[in-house]
C-alpha cells in the first residue's frame, strides 16, 4: 500500500513531488498533470513569462502576469490536486513573486538557491505551506532556528536535495566531481533528527523529502525506508509528453550518454549539472558577449558573468539546444524514451 504524503491539511495520494524546473520546463502543463495523477505539481517561477509578448521590454510585469496565468491554469486542470511554486532566493524581486504566488492561491512555496530566511515572514498571514530546500543539516538548522526565533513558526515540509540533482546545486564543484566525498544519507538522517525538535515544539508533522538523483522505484523505496515522507523528482518528468519544454530538450535527455553529463559553472554562483553540447564547448573556450541583461539574479553582473543564464535556459525551453544550457540530473542518461506522467509515477511507486 502506498502511503499518502500529508502536509497539514493537504493530502497527496502518492508521495511524489515533481521538482520545479526553469526556465519553462515545469509550468502549468506538467504541474497540473502531476497533481492530477495524485502527486504534487510544482511550477518554476524563474522567468516564467519568457514567451509573453512584452517580456523583452517589460520583464517583471510579464513574469508576474504569467505566474498568475500558469497557477490558475494548473489549478483548473489538476482535478483539485496540489499545486506549488518553486522560487529561487537568488531571483531579483523574490518578495514580489512570493506575494503574488500567495495572492494567486498556490498551495506550497518551495524555495532554495540560497537560504529562504524571509519566506516565513512573507507568508505569515496566509495559508500557504512553506518549504525550504537544503543540502545540509547546518542549513536546515539555521533556517528552522531563525524562523522559530524571528517568526514563531516552522517549516511545513523540507526538501533535502542531494548532489545528484539537476540545476543549481548547494555543493562545491570538487565535491560534485567526487560524489563519494558527500555523505548525503548521513546529512538526511541528521536533518530528520533536527526536524523532530520543531515537530515537538509546534505539535505538527513536518515531512522531510528526499531529492536529487531519484530515478527509479528502488530509489524511492530506499528513502522512504530511511524515514523520508516522500521524494522530489525532476529529471524523470522532463521526458514526459506533458512537460512544458520543447521536444528537442526532452530528446537531448533521451540521447545523452553518461559521459555527456557535466558539472558547469553558473552565473548564480553555484555549480550545476548539465548535458554537454555546442553551447558548453563555446563558453569553455571564450566568454560570449551579453547582448541583453534581464536583471534576473541578485548575484549576476553582466560585465563579469560567463554567459547570460536566462538566454541559455530560454533557448533550451524553445528547443534551440545548440545555444542552450541543458540542466539535468545525474541519471538523465538512463532515460531512453518519452513517456506520460502517469507512467513515470506508476514506476516510481512500484516498489512501495
Amino acid at each position: 500500500m502506498v502511503e499518502p504524503l500529508i502536509i497539514g491539511d493537504l493530502v497527496a495520494k502518492v508521495p511524489i513531488i515533481q521538482g520545479g524546473m526553469g526556465i519553462g520546463v515545469s509550468r502549468s502543463s506538467l504541474a497540473s498533470a502531476v497533481a492530477k495523477a495524485g502527486g504534487i505539481g510544482i511550477i518554476s517561477g524563474v522567468q516564467i513569462g519568457y514567451d509573453e509578448d512584452d517580456f523583452e521590454n517589460n520583464c517583471l510585469a510579464a513574469n508576474l502576469r504569467a505566474l498568475k496565468k500558469h497557477i490558475e491554469i494548473a489549478k483548473a486542470n489538476s482535478n483539485d490536486g496540489i499545486i506549488g511554486i518553486n522560487l529561487m532566493v537568488a531571483m531579483n524581486h523574490y518578495e514580489e513573486f512570493v506575494m503574488e504566488s500567495i495572492k494567486c492561491g498556490v498551495d506550497i512555496i518551495i524555495s532554495g538557491a540560497g537560504l529562504p530566511i524571509k519566506l516565513a515572514s512573507l507568508a505569515k498571514d496566509s495559508n500557504v505551506k512553506i518549504c525550504p530546500i537544503v543540502s545540509s543539516a547546518k542549513a536546515a538548522n539555521l533556517i528552522l532556528k531563525t524562523w522559530d526565533k524571528k517568526n514563531n513558526t516552522t517549516a511545513d515540509l523540507i526538501v533535502v536535495e542531494g548532489p545528484k540533482a539537476g540545476g543549481h546545486l548547494g555543493y562545491n564543484k570538487n565535491d560534485l566531481e567526487n560524489l563519494d566525498s558527500i555523505d548525503y544519507e548521513g546529512e538526511f538522517t541528521n536533518i530528520l533528527e533536527i526536524v523532530k525538535i520543531y515537530e515537538k515544539k509546534y505539535n505538527k508533522k513536518i515531512p522531510v523529502i528526499a531529492a536529487g538523483g531519484i530515478s527509479s522505484g528502488k530509489d524511492v523505496k530506499k528513502f522512504i525506508d530511511m524515514g523520508a515522507s516522500g521524494v522530489q523528482v525532476g529529471t524523470r518528468f522532463v521526458t514526459t509528453y506533458e512537460c512544458d519544454a520543447h521536444e528537442n530538450f526532452k530528446l537531448a535527455y533521451v540521447n545523452a550518454t553518461e559521459k555527456d553529463i557535466q558539472i558547469v559553472k553558473s552565473p548564480v554562483g553555484l555549480p550545476g549539472r548539465a548535458i554537454n553540447n555546442k553551447f558548453l564547448e563555446k563558453i569553455n573556450s571564450n566568454t560570449p558577449k551579453i547582448a541583453k541583461c534581464y536583471n534576473c539574479l541578485v548575484s549576476c553582473n553582466p560585465k563579469t558573468t560567463p554567459y547570460c543564464i536566462s538566454t541559455a535556459l530560454i533557448n533550451a525551453a524553445k528547443g534551440d539546444i545548440d545555444n542552450a544550457l541543458l540542466f539535468c540530473g545525474h541519471d538523465a542518461y538512463k532515460i531512453n524514451e518519452l513517456s506520460s506522467v502517469s507512467q513515470v509515477i506508476d514506476e516510481l511507486i512500484s516498489e512501495l
